[in-house]
């Protein structure tokens, strides 16, 4: 790695000198909108879902694919969206992913069939791939002081933390008082003024006289790994763990994600270079979002479930009561770093984090049938923000930390990538374990006084949901307990500082880390 290429991916490398960019918080701000779309999309369409389901006429089995298909295409398609990135300009692939992601939004906003959602959903997941991994490059590639660096990354952390609970404000407001297809028309709002900015602020850079060189093999094994993973854990969360499409495509995800590790150290350009995970701070920091990703669904599903189904609280009202949640997760992010991480680094936040959310969930166990919100979940949901506040937006800014330019897309899709398998892991696994505790409680507790009609009593199944809503929670707990232990482990003391390369190589040379196109 050579000097220039060491310094956290600078900007200043492809420009005259080391000012930073005028335009860098405008920019941050155009980034925050196309990255606010992208997560809350995954919560603002769940909102939705019901009334979608009214006017189409489509299943409750099949309701299922509105979100595996987006799920599938965002998954799949993340680290080969990151790679383009790199390889033909940020600004090409950002603006091509949001005209793609309004396009596809407008369509499934105007579906007037099951089909044509699903088909909608699933380029919404496509185009989402090139935008996620694009808009976090951006960020890494716009900010190298470090103290710009953390204001920086605390918003956009913020945002990643922050941005499936306000999709639950907005799905509400918008399904309750408008229509649930505002839910996918509002993306053209967001796409529309994030175009507009980005066209004028961003700079195009120019690529390579050399011909772009894409891995294609590494392009397919990755897709069909992360494919394969994702509806394995999908499938597993409305079947079961035992049916063949579930553990059958779980088990090609495995062998072909080993596949891909392999070729990774075969190729002459790998799609996702060994050195861009090699490092413990960044490996440490792609598992830390993998397990918040999980375990925010402890979170986020079995809460919302708890708050309509038992309190019996309408869709804005719900959206309403993770505000707090919100508000703890903004103030965390930006306090961890802006001020912490520059004195102390990921090391005792990430794992801190862990702890606090861990600390939530099992706070959250003791709500009852007939809880009040003011006692049993405002105070857990705010130890839940200030948990994820430490650590997601600690996780991206060191998953980014010291990654060469031509590296910074490809990164970014990790990180993504992490967050969104670690969603489909949580899904599947708390919703299975919530299931069965469910139908272990009703089964322990039938006899002639809770029986009516043949039939459990409404307050049997009540408590048998809030008895499968507290298991999950204690996964929740366990996932991030580990999760702390782990990701403590592998993370290294002391701040965050770029990487020294072992022999110094004159600045006009190239070096084994110098692309074969430069955007």
């Amino acid at each position: 790695m050579n000097a220039v290429s060491a310094t956290n991916g600078s900007p200043a490398a492809g420009r005259s000198g080391s000012d930073p960019d005028p335009r860098r918080w405008l920019i941050l701000g155009i980034v925050g909108i196309a990255q606010l779309m992208v997560v809350l999309d995954g919560t603002i369409v769940n909102i939705a879902l019901p009334s979608a389901q009214k006017a189409l006429g489509f299943t409750t089995v099949d309701r299922q694919w509105v979100v595996t298909a987006y799920a599938l295409a965002f998954g799949s398609l993340l680290l080969l969206g990151g790679r383009l990135a790199d390889l033909f300009g940020r600004k090409v692939t950002f603006l091509t992913g949001l005209a793609g992601f309004a396009a596809a939004s407008a369509v499934g906003g105007a579906a007037h069939s099951f089909t044509m959602l699903v088909a909608a959903r699933a380029c919404q997941g496509a185009f989402g791939a090139l935008l996620a991994p694009a808009a976090l490059s951006l960020l890494t590639t716009t900010f190298s002081d470090p103290k710009e660096r953390g204001k920086a990354f605390g918003i956009f952390g913020a945002i990643a933390g922050g941005g499936g609970a306000v999709g639950l404000v907005l799905g509400g407001v918008l399904t309750e008082y408008l229509s649930w297809r505002w839910c996918l028309y509002v993306n053209l709002i967001f796409a529309g003024i994030a175009i507009v900015g980005a066209s004028m602020l961003l700079k195009k850079h120019q690529p390579s006289s050399e011909r772009p060189r894409l891995d294609l093999p590494g392009v397919v094994i990755v897709s069909a790994s992360m494919f394969c993973l994702v509806y394995g854990f999908s499938n597993a969360a409305t079947h079961n763990w035992h049916t063949p499409s579930t553990w059958g495509f779980l088990a090609a995800g495995v062998v072909l994600l080993t596949v891909f590790a392999f070729w990774q150290t075969r190729a002459s350009h790998p799609l996702l270079p060994p050195r861009v995970v090699l490092d413990r701070n960044r490996g440490g920091a792609y598992l830390a979002v993998l397990v918040a990703g999980a375990g925010m669904f402890g979170i986020f599903l079995f809460l919302t479930y708890y708050l309509q189904q038992t309190l019996h609280y309408s869709p804005v009202v719900t959206g309403v009561a993770f505000l707090p949640m919100i508000a703890m997760i903004v103030i965390c992010a930006n306090l961890s770093n802006i001020v912490l991480m520059p004195r102390l680094g990921p090391k005792p936040l990430v794992p801190l984090g862990m702890l606090l959310a861990a600390a939530a969930m099992v706070w959250l166990t003791r709500i009852g049938l007939h809880s009040s919100y003011a006692v049993a979940v405002l105070g857990p949901l705010m130890v839940t923000g200030m948990g994820f506040g430490f650590t997601i937006a600690p996780s991206m800014n060191t998953g980014t930390f010291g990654v060469a330019r031509q590296d910074s897309g490809v990164a970014s899709a990790t990180l993504n990538t992490g967050q969104q398998i670690g969603g489909s892991i949580g899904t599947s696994l708390l919703n299975t374990l919530a299931a069965s505790a469910t139908v272990a409680y009703i089964a322990s507790h039938l006899g002639p006084s809770t029986l009516v009609n043949g039939h459990p009593a409404p307050h049997l199944l009540g408590l048998a949901l809030v008895h499968g809503y507290t298991t999950a929670f204690w996964w929740s707990a366990g996932i991030f307990m580990a999760g702390a232990i782990i990701c403590g482990t592998l993370l290294r003391r002391g701040p965050l500082t770029p990487d020294q390369p072992r022999v110094a190589a004159p600045a006009t040379q190239p070096t084994t880390e110098t692309p074969a196109i430069h955007t």
